[in-house]
């Protein structure tokens, strides 16, 4: 068999073999998500527990320290995050009526003085509802708890969710060698250096981008957080780590920490000054991560475009549900290498050469 009809049958293969993972992916789709979840959280901490093996701890007992690990600080996270969202929704609704009356007296005029749009809000109604509807809204948490309790097949499900992602990652990373050599054992022995080199590609792709945006998110979580809260933004934590952690989705992160901010700046009615320092700590955050950390460490040669990462976020969110959202980047990873070997194949080709003829010939042949 010549060297180029082994490639096409190596391309054929790995075709069908994406075809029958797509077609699995979405009649399976319902029951996936815990399963998935677990598979790339034990893809990002895999580096981790091989740290630990390397310095002689045993890999069980070093895949339980680090799902402990993340476990601990996922937890810290919600029992931080938790109360000071609730306290600044509270804080929101209390103070709409303020901030319509705000609106209707400053942003209201300059709208119809320059662009003829007549814009008023009705800020008696909305003080009014509110009044009415105050308790009701207080006693929100204890009315969903009690729907909770009588949807005993939901909470179970949901519990059972919760509990299932760790067992299986646990049994993931302490397979996770074994998993791989097994993958290695079934390629065909031809077809295994090029196999395992498209592997490879794939994985330094998407490795590199998503430990590389984790720690850009971690770090301008912790940016803005430091900044508004020297801005005198009152709930300076929680939009600072909600901005941080909405960074992984391109300009639609920036934009709703931005207006978060915003709004939370106007709700102080602190005056100019929280509104100022909001600008420009989104302003220096923005620049940062442009120019000083996205560069450094996630890399502009992973070739993942920021609109590209929307794309596949919303195009397999569509076509597959949570679980699509949560394999985009491994399947655009996955196409990304397999474009770039169409293109080197493309550009080694005697068509695009110019070298026709003998081509012709060899058809005719």
């Amino acid at each position: 068999m010549t060297q180029s009809r082994a490639d096409r049958l190596q391309s054929a293969v790995w075709a069908g073999v994406a075809l029958a993972l797509v077609a699995l992916l979405y009649a399976l789709g319902p029951i996936l998500a815990p399963f998935v979840i677990a598979a790339v959280f034990a893809y990002i901490c895999d580096p981790a527990v091989n740290w630990m093996v390397r310095r002689r701890i045993p890999r069980p007992l070093a895949v339980l320290l680090v799902i402990l690990g993340l476990g601990a600080m996922m937890l810290l996270l919600l029992l931080i995050l938790a109360p000071m969202i609730y306290r600044e929704a509270i804080a929101l609704v209390g103070r709409l009526p303020d901030l319509i009356e705000l609106l209707n007296s400053r942003v209201a005029p300059q709208l119809m003085e320059r662009f003829g749009i007549d814009v008023q809000l009705d800020a008696a109604f909305v003080r009014t509802w509110i009044t009415e509807n105050w308790s009701t809204a207080q006693d929100l948490v204890p009315v969903i708890l009690g729907h909770l309790r009588q949807g005993g097949s939901a909470l179970v499900g949901l519990a059972a969710l919760v509990l299932l992602i760790p067992v299986v990652m646990f049994y993931l990373l302490q397979d996770w060698p074994q998993l791989v050599a097994n993958v290695q054992a079934i390629i065909p022995r031809p077809m295994l250096p090029r196999t395992l080199r498209i592997f490879n590609d794939i994985d330094s792709v998407l490795s590199q981008f998503l430990r590389g945006q984790l720690s850009v998110m971690l770090l301008l979580a912790v940016f803005y957080s430091v900044g508004l809260w020297l801005a005198g933004l009152k709930f300076a934590l929680p939009v600072g780590v909600i901005t941080g952690l909405l960074v992984f989705i391109p300009y639609i992160g920036f934009g709703g920490g931005l207006i978060l901010a915003i709004l939370t700046a106007l709700l102080q009615a602190d005056g100019w000054s929280p509104l100022i320092g909001v600008a420009i700590v989104y302003s220096l955050g923005q620049a940062i991560e442009s120019f000083v950390l996205t560069p450094y460490l996630v890399g502009e040669r992973i070739g993942l475009h920021p609109v590209a990462v929307i794309f596949a976020l919303m195009a397999f969110g569509q076509l597959f549900g949570f679980v699509g959202v949560l394999v985009a980047l491994p399947a655009s990873a996955a196409i990304l290498v397999g474009l770039r070997e169409l293109r080197t194949a493309w550009v080694a080709s005697r068509l695009y050469q110019g070298d026709t003829e003998s081509r012709i010939e060899e058809i005719g042949k």
